[in-house]
């Protein structure tokens, strides 16, 4: 039954889900940083607001963390933070900039073939690895290298953006979505990728026809490049021991992710121990190379900036700039003190309106510390510390903070609502259901708090619509919103997916401003014909498989 408490709710969810799109920062008092309105803070803040409304309870959070109806949020997060750091620090190896300049050579100074190639093997690339890394590594090249060869930068990062998250549909890893689908639906992992596999296929070929026909002028894609050179791919390779040695890892810990999956083994299980592996692996092989002063990333080898890719690491770049405490007072225009006697100052004092508090520079010399300390640590092990900030830890607050807050929907009755909803929209049709689950997973990916926030709804919805629906529509509900959450991330928003909001701040750093309007024009196209023939091939397939 709906009450104030239910409608109270969805109000708070919805109000949360707006400062997620659109952040904001409230002003504060002087010396006071401004308070954000996140994505990190917003659904943490519905929260407790909720709480402190008594809309929700212990129980409620406790199942948003721990997990209902077969959906283990912390599950999904190990499995997919454990993953995540093998792959980045694959690609701190520079594999996968070594692998762009092969393809850059390949392609030569035809446009439309280097262009072909780049989104076939990003896409490859995509499969392995998921989108993130690749969009972590690939963005940052694209950025350098249509620079340099004075191409049009938005139809390549366009490109690249739909190849990445059209792709990692194929495998249940490619995607937190992904694995919430496996586990609120039941679906075995293998499986998953055969379903999959088709619709990926197919979208991936009208993306790329689509892409080809909005960017046919030649001021996009050019005939022919007016500035080739050849990139010396082993160059950028910067440990071809390491990349070896990680591409063996990753892919021994996918494959065995796979097979357990038939013996109902929790995946996390498998991919954590080997991250930890990879993990000790990286840390002796780094301080092996230290003490045999062998090359390594900062030391005889191309550091990130020279190969394209963004440096990361805020503290190092701040112990570059940290001022000492003499440029401080020539910043101040203020004299500087000295240690000669009081009584040579007229007015002694003086002296304190030139010395900085005492607490100030106890603070300042910690952190200077800190800084220093940090930067030996990255010197030292420079793999684990280039990966470290990479790591997508903003996922953490943000996917809790859905679980738990869809979980306060269904506690409040929503979930029985929408599921009503579903039946009486399809009245249990399997084809209406791909369709009607398709295009809603595609729309609540722009407004329901990235695709993560609408995979986790719409499963609860057809969970709660379950009784009354076969077997084989449950399971056809679960491979079209699978195509669904990874082609929505390309998207009219770049919130409807962490991926975006990654690829904008890479783009940002690099001084680069992509407009919204911009993203939402040169996405739609493809969005839509990725949405008509993915579905209709999820349709196609269950027709054959459930005559």
């Amino acid at each position: 039954m709906i009450t104030g408490y239910s409608v109270a709710t969805l109000v708070v969810f919805i109000i949360s889900i707006g400062f997620v799109i659109y952040p904001v920062s409230i002003p504060t008092p002087r010396r006071i940083p401004r308070i954000p309105i996140n994505l990190t803070t917003a659904p943490i803040l519905a929260i407790a607001i909720l709480w402190a409304a008594q809309c929700l309870d212990p129980a409620v959070i406790r199942g948003g963390i721990v997990g209902t109806d077969g959906v283990k949020p912390y599950n999904i997060l190990i499995l997919f933070f454990s993953l995540a750091y093998m792959a980045i620090t694959l690609d701190i190896t520079g594999i996968l900039q070594s692998a762009a300049f092969w393809v850059s050579n390949k392609g030569g100074t035809n446009g439309w073939k280097l262009y072909s190639y780049f989104y076939i093997m990003l896409t490859i690339l995509s499969i392995c690895l998921g989108n993130d890394p690749v969009i972590l590594s690939g963005t940052a090249f694209l950025i350098y290298y249509t620079k340099v060869a004075e191409l049009n930068h938005i139809s390549w990062l366009m490109s690249e953006f739909a190849a990445a998250n059209t792709a990692s549909m194929v495998l249940f890893v490619g995607n937190p979505t992904n694995v919430v689908i496996c586990e609120g639906f039941n679906v075995n992992n293998a499986a998953f990728t055969a379903y999959t596999i088709l619709p990926f296929i197919a979208c991936s070929v009208f993306c790329f026809l689509a892409l080809g026909g909005q960017y046919r002028n030649k001021k996009y894609v050019p005939r022919k490049l007016n500035h080739a050179t050849d990139l010396d791919a082993r160059s950028v390779l910067l440990d071809p021991i390491g990349a070896c040695v990680g591409s063996f890892m990753l892919a021994s810990a996918l494959i065995l992710c796979l097979v357990v999956s038939f013996f109902g083994i929790d995946v996390w299980k498998i991919s954590l121990p080997f991250a930890t592996a990879k993990f000790i692996y990286d840390v002796a092989w780094d301080h092996y190379r230290f003490v045999r002063k062998l090359p390594m990333l900062g030391r005889g080898q191309q550091g990130p900036e020279a190969r394209g890719i963004p440096s990361d690491d805020l503290m190092l770049q701040d112990a570059q700039t940290l001022p000492d405490d003499s440029s401080r007072y020539r910043q101040s225009s203020l004299p500087i003190p000295t240690n000669d006697k009081v009584d040579s100052i007229p007015n002694p004092v003086v002296v304190n309106n030139f010395s900085p508090p005492s607490s100030k520079v106890f603070a300042a010399r910690w952190r200077s510390k800190g800084i220093a300390l940090h930067k030996r640590l990255h010197a030292h092990f420079p793999t684990f510390f280039t990966a470290l900030p990479r790591l997508p830890f903003a996922l953490v607050p943000f996917a809790f903070s859905q679980f738990i807050l869809i979980e306060a929907l269904s506690y409040q009755g929503w979930m029985d609502v929408f599921g009503t909803w579903l039946l009486r929209a399809t009245h249990g049709d399997m084809y209406r259901t791909i369709w009607l689950i398709g295009v809603l997973g595609v729309i609540l990916c722009n407004v329901s708090g990235t695709n993560i926030g609408a995979t986790i709804l719409l499963t609860k919805v057809v969970r709660a619509a379950s009784p009354m629906l076969s077997d084989q529509t449950i399971r056809a509900a679960a491979i079209a919103l699978a195509v669904a959450s990874n082609i929505g991330a390309v998207s009219f928003t770049f919130s409807a997916s962490l991926a975006g909001l990654l690829w904008k701040g890479i783009l940002k750093q690099k001084g680069i401003i992509v407009k919204q309007t911009t993203f939402a024009y040169w996405n739609a196209l493809p969005l839509v014909v990725m949405m008509i023939v993915g579905l209709s091939v999820v349709c196609a397939e269950m027709a054959v498989l459930y005559p």
